[in-house]
C-alpha cells in the first residue's frame, strides 16, 4: 500500500492572493498595514521604514506602510507600484504569499503574471472614484486567469466620511461585474488601509458595517481544490542523463501524484509505459504529488524530449495543433492575426500564430466587439494555429498546460498571455495526398534548382525593375521563372487588402505560399514586394527548404526614393493623401543577414542584375 501524502504545507494551509485594482488605489498600503498591524516585521525593517518614510513617503506624517512592498527605486521615487512584489506572512490560522500587482495599464502583463497563481484576488476600488477601467480589466484578467475567489475591499473610506451609501453603490456595480465573469464568490468590505479601519480591527465609524475584517475574510477563504486530486501530470523539462546506465526524465509535476508502477503515456507522441523509478532532490521515493520537482525512470526505452508530458495513461493528455483561447495582447504594436510567434507553453516551445479573432471584449461594458486586431492592454478571444501537435488542456481544468505565452520571433519581447478555453479539431477528411511527382523531379526537367529570390526595400528603390531584367535574362537562358510583383499580385490574389500592418502582413503571408507552391513546381521564382516587417520575410523564409530562399535587399536611402518617385505616391503620402505609407508614417525594417545586398545609389540596375544572376551561378541554381 502506497504510502500517504502530505496535503497541507507544513501544519498551515497556504493561501496565495493577489491585491490588484487602477492606480493608486491603496495595494501596497494595504498589505504594509496588514503587516504592520499584526507584528510580522522585524525591528531592523520597522527602523528602515522610518527612514524610507522621511525620505521617499507619501503620507504627511507618520509610516508610509506602501514601502514595505514597494521596493523597486522606481516605484518608491514615483509612489507606484511597477513590479510584482511577494511576500511571505503567517499568522496562527494560515499561511499567506500576498502578491502585490501594479496598478498602471502600462504594467497589465505584470497583473497578468501575478494573477497566474493564486487561489483569491483582492481587487481595491478608491471609495471616491468607484470602479474604474483598469478595476474592470483587473477583474476580467481575474476571471481569466482561474481566480473565482474575490475581495471587494473598498479603501479610503475615510475620506468620504465613511459614507455607506458610497459602499453600497460601489458593492452593487461590482457585483453586476462579478456575476458576468461568473466569481464563484465575493466579499466587500470597507476599510481605510491608511488608518487601519477594518483591516484587522473593526472600524469604529463603521458600525453599520457586520461583515468580517480583512483579515478575517483572508484567514476564511477556502483553498482552492488540491492538484494532487486532478489526474498525473508531468511536464518534460529535461532529460536527465549524467551517464550510460542513466535515463530519466526531469520536471515538476503539474497535477496529481506519480507512484512507481504506475502506467503512463506520453504526449504528444502517445507512446505507452510504466514509471519504474521516482528521484526527488532528497533521493529515490515511491511517490510523489503536484509541485513537486522529480525525475522519473520509465520501464521502457522511449522517445522523450524536453517538452513532451508524462501523464496517467487511464487519463491520456490531449493533443492539438490548433486552439481557441483569450488573450490578453500586452505590445505596443497590433496584433496582425498571420504573423508567426513563438508559442511557450508548459515546457514546450512551438511556433504559433493567431489565425482569426472572434471578438474582442469592451471592458467597461463587458460586450463582444467585432475586431480585426487587439491593441495594447485590449482582450479578445481568438483561434491559434501551432507548427506541431502540443499537449494542451482548457486552462479551468489545468493552468500549466491551459496558458501560454506568445513572444516576438525577432525582438524576443512577450507580446502576450492566454489561456486555453478549448482545442480545435481539423476535418477528418483533411490529409495530405501522396504524389509521385516531386519538386525535385520537376526541377530535372527544367535543368535548374528552384528557389525564391525575395526582393525587399523602399518604393522606387528599383525591386521591380531589376527583378525584370534578371527574369529577362534567366528567360533568355532557358529557364523556368515566374515574378511575384506587389503591385501586380494586389490586382488579384491581394485586391480585398489594405495597407494597415494587418493587412501587410496578410499580404505578404498569401504571397509567401504562393512563392512556395512556384518553388515546389521546379520553379526559379521571384518576389518583388516591400514586404516591410522581417517576422513576415522570415515566415516566407522558413516556408522553403534550407537554401531556398534568397533574400535580395534594394537599398536605397528615402531621399533617393523620393527624389525618383517614378509612380509619385511620396508626394501623396507626404500630402496625407495617402496613409500608411512605408518609410513616411509606416516603418521598414530592413534586414540584417540579407544574401545580396544590392546599393543602388552606387549600382546600376544592370549591374545590380549581373550581382544577382552571378549569385545563382555560384549557388548551382542555373
Amino acid at each position: 500500500m502506497s504510502a500517504p501524502l502530505p496535503t497541507t504545507e507544513g501544519d498551515q494551509e497556504l493561501l496565495r492572493f493577489l491585491t490588484c485594482g487602477s492606480v493608486d488605489d491603496g495595494k501596497s498600503t494595504l498589505i504594509g498595514r496588514l503587516l504592520h498591524d499584526s507584528k510580522l516585521i522585524f525591528e531592523d525593517q520597522h527602523a528602515a521604514l522610518e527612514r524610507d518614510s522621511a525620505v521617499s513617503g507619501t503620507v504627511e506624517d507618520g509610516l508610509d506602510l506602501a514601502l514595505l512592498v514597494d521596493g523597486l527605486q522606481a516605484e518608491r521615487e514615483q509612489g507606484i507600484t511597477i513590479d510584482v512584489a511577494y511576500r511571505f506572512f503567517a499568522t496562527e490560522k494560515r499561511k499567506f504569499i500576498a502578491v502585490d500587482a501594479p496598478g498602471h495599464e502600462q504594467y497589465t502583463r505584470n497583473m497578468a503574471t501575478g494573477a497566474s497563481g493564486v487561489d483569491l484576488a483582492v481587487i481595491l476600488v478608491d471609495a471616491r472614484k468607484g470602479v474604474l477601467t483598469q478595476t474592470r480589466r483587473h477583474a476580467r484578467i481575474c476571471a481569466l486567469m482561474g481566480v473565482d475567489q474575490v475581495i471587494l475591499a473598498v479603501n479610503k473610506i475615510d475620506l468620504t466620511g465613511y459614507d455607506q451609501t458610497v459602499f453600497d453603490v460601489i458593492t452593487a456595480e461590482f457585483m453586476t461585474l462579478a456575476k458576468e465573469l461568473a466569481f464563484a464568490s465575493v466579499t466587500a468590505i470597507p476599510l481605510s488601509a491608511l488608518k487601519g479601519d477594518n483591516v484587522l480591527e473593526r472600524g469604529a465609524e463603521m458600525a453599520w458595517y457586520e461583515g468580517p475584517t480583512f483579515l478575517q475574510a483572508l484567514e476564511a477563504a477556502p483553498v482552492g481544490g488540491s492538484a494532487s486530486d486532478a489526474p498525473f501530470r508531468m511536464p518534460v523539462q529535461w532529460v536527465n542523463r549524467p551517464n550510460l546506465d542513466f535515463r530519466g526524465f526531469s520536471g515538476t509535476i503539474a497535477s496529481g501524484v506519480a507512484r512507481i508502477g504506475d502506467a503512463v503515456a506520453i504526449a504528444p507522441s502517445a507512446t505507452a509505459s510504466a514509471i519504474k523509478e521516482i528521484h526527488s532532490q532528497t533521493g529515490p521515493v515511491a511517490a510523489a504529488r503536484s509541485g513537486e520537482a522529480v525525475t522519473l525512470v520509465l520501464e521502457d526505452e522511449v522517445d522523450v524530449s524536453r517538452g513532451d508530458v508524462i501523464g496517467a495513461a487511464g487519463t491520456p493528455v490531449a493533443v492539438t495543433d490548433q486552439v481557441a483561447a483569450h488573450l490578453i495582447w500586452l505590445d505596443e504594436a497590433e496584433l496582425p492575426p498571420g504573423r508567426p510567434y513563438i508559442m511557450k507553453i508548459g515546457t514546450a516551445t512551438v511556433g504559433a500564430s493567431v489565425t482569426e479573432i472572434k471578438h474582442a471584449v469592451n471592458v467597461d461594458t463587458q460586450e463582444h466587439v467585432a475586431a480585426k486586431t487587439l491593441g495594447l492592454n485590449e482582450i479578445g478571444f481568438c483561434n491559434l494555429a501551432m507548427d506541431q501537435p502540443v499537449a494542451y488542456a482548457p486552462y479551468e481544468t489545468d493552468k500549466t498546460l491551459g496558458g501560454f505565452i506568445l513572444i516576438d520571433r525577432i525582438s524576443n519581447a512577450t507580446v502576450a498571455a492566454g489561456v486555453i478555453a478549448f482545442g480545435l479539431r481539423r476535418a477528418s477528411n483533411l490529409t495530405w495526398q501522396d504524389l509521385d511527382i516531386d519538386k525535385r523531379s520537376r526541377a530535372r526537367l527544367k535543368d535548374q534548382k528552384p528557389c525564391v529570390l525575395w526582393f525587399t526595400g523602399l518604393s522606387g528603390s528599383g525591386k521591380s525593375t531589376i527583378a525584370n531584367l534578371i527574369e529577362k535574362r534567366l528567360h533568355a537562358l532557358g529557364k523556368h521563372t515566374y515574378l511575384l510583383d506587389g503591385d501586380n499580385v494586389r490586382h488579384g490574389l491581394n485586391k480585398d487588402l489594405g495597407f494597415t500592418d494587418v493587412d501587410r502582413v496578410e499580404n505578404i503571408r498569401r504571397v509567401a505560399e504562393t512563392a512556395k507552391l512556384f518553388v515546389d513546381s521546379g520553379t526559379i521564382t521571384l518576389v518583388s514586394f516591400i514586404s516591410p516587417f522581417r517576422s513576415e520575410r522570415r515566415l516566407a523564409r522558413e516556408l522553403l527548404e534550407e537554401g531556398e530562399f534568397l533574400e535580395v535587399f534594394v537599398d536605397t536611402p528615402l531621399a533617393e526614393c523620393e527624389a525618383r518617385d517614378p509612380k509619385g505616391l511620396y508626394r501623396k503620402a507626404r500630402a496625407g493623401a495617402i496613409k500608411n505609407f512605408t518609410g513616411i508614417d509606416s516603418p521598414y525594417e530592413p534586414p540584417e543577414g540579407a544574401e545580396l545586398h544590392l546599393q543602388t545609389v552606387d549600382l546600376t540596375p544592370e549591374q545590380a542584375s549581373d550581382a544577382v544572376i552571378a549569385r545563382l551561378r555560384e549557388e548551382g541554381f542555373i
